[in-house]
């Protein structure tokens, strides 16, 4: 066999099978156009975007599905109540990253949403609530401008928006929760987190969610397994980290990550949602920050930073958190500013972050930091910025600077000098 001809051949061994993309494209062309265009400008001819695990896959085909065969269903009144019962707690329709699927019924809701007058537009304050999230998402910006004014955007004024209504079920008689489970005092996922966050949860909800979290913090183990040694720039793998002896800085998993979206939280004034990419294969992670009174909207999207990622997820007014923004505080305080740690300039999600010195360098972080040994809090206040903007732990025993950084280079803030970092 010629070498072109095993080439071709291994290349068709491998490739992944064609059924889906066309059972995608096949269910795409009941959609009708011009919500057929835009998912098929949105997915790129169909190639992207359809999830990236088969679960996810299949949900957004089936998705699809039911937008293009039941779509005067579901935008007649009953079919828009159940549809906003659907979306209270989500921010997609699949998984928690924006997929064609969203693309869907975001245009098969535009011609409805964008001949209601205001009063009625928040009769269903869910759908108003997802579909002004995926109308300002920059890929359906981009696919929506190819298609002229068929998919204008559709203005909102969420002034006095009704909160949404995040129900949960009553927890059974069996199910207690014991007062070390709670999460505890000063272990916030969020930076610079507002009043309201500190009341966020819906009374209840932590004993609904008491088996999910253990089913989330081995999720978050087999995830750190299977992407831990993809990462470029990752150290080999090694060893389970013990959390045994004193709180070291190595203990924390900081990675490079990027603003893939942004919103503000439906039911929090002061705090954003993002999804952050930090290179996993299961996607961008959903990220509660309490930035929004400190750096605008606009200077968040598609930042590059550095994201705390084993700190334990918490459930923030409604949204679960998985990890947090690492952030400079002036040393004035919040008032004299806060800014994004960010990575140097050629770094790329999931790059490993660490700490310099030899101790630390080639150290595997922690799978989950337990609150209860209040690791970050005992390290936390070594954090720094240095005169020259770089991001350090500095050892309040020895008094020895560990400066913070990829393998590429240091991580700096952009102004600050003396800031704390949180």
């Amino acid at each position: 066999m010629s070498l072109a001809r095993f080439v071709s051949h291994l290349r068709h061994l491998i490739s992944p099978p064609r059924a889906p993309t066309m059972d995608f494209q096949s269910t795409v062309a009941k959609l009708g156009s011009p919500v057929k265009d835009l998912v098929l400008s949105f997915s790129q001819n169909g190639t992207l975007h359809l999830g990236k695990q088969e679960k996810d896959k299949t949900e957004v085909i089936e998705w699809i599905e039911k937008i293009g065969t039941q779509n005067n269903e579901l935008l007649t009144g009953d079919g828009l109540k159940t549809l906003d019962a659907q979306l209270i707690p989500r921010t997609y329709l699949v998984n928690n990253y924006l997929t064609a699927a969203d693309v869907a019924l975001y245009g098969a809701l535009h011609p409805t949403i964008s001949k209601q007058p205001p009063a009625q537009h928040f009769a269903h304050p869910s759908v108003t609530r997802y579909f002004d999230h995926i109308q300002t998402s920059r890929p359906v910006l981009t696919a929506a401008s190819t298609l002229g004014p068929a998919f204008a955007p559709v203005a909102f004024d969420f002034t006095d928006a009704p909160r949404a209504d995040r129900k949960v079920e009553a927890p059974k008689k069996k199910e207690k929760v014991k007062a070390a489970e709670a999460p505890e005092a000063g272990t916030s996922k969020v930076p610079v987190q507002s009043a309201e966050a500190a009341t966020a949860d819906t009374p209840g909800e932590g004993k609904v969610q008491k088996k999910e979290k253990k089913e989330k913090k081995k999720d978050a183990a087999v995830a750190g397994e299977e992407t831990g040694g993809k990462k470029k720039g990752a150290a080999p793998a090694k060893a389970a980290a013990s959390d045994d002896g004193e709180p070291v800085p190595s203990m924390i998993d900081l990675r490079v990550g990027q603003i893939v979206d942004i919103i503000k939280h439906p039911d929090a004034d002061g705090l954003y949602v993002e999804q952050i990419d930090i290179g996993e294969e299961t996607g961008p992670r959903t990220v509660v920050s309490g930035l929004v009174n400190y750096i605008p909207i606009d200077q968040m999207r598609d930042k590059y930073l550095v994201a705390v990622c084993n700190l334990k997820p918490a459930n923030m007014r409604g949204v679960k958190s998985f990890a947090m923004v690492l952030c400079a505080t002036s040393k004035e305080g919040k008032d004299g500013g806060i800014e994004l740690i960010q990575p140097p300039a050629n770094a790329k999600p999931g790059d490993r972050v660490y700490f310099e010195g030899e101790q630390f360098a080639d150290a595997t972080p922690l799978t989950q930091l337990n609150p209860k040994k209040k690791i970050f809090e005992t390290v936390q206040p070594g954090f720094i910025t240095l005169d020259s903007r770089e991001a350090a732990w500095v050892n309040p025993t020895t008094k020895s600077v560990h400066k913070i950084r990829t393998k590429d280079g240091v991580c700096v803030a952009p102004t600050l000098v003396g800031a704390s970092l949180s």
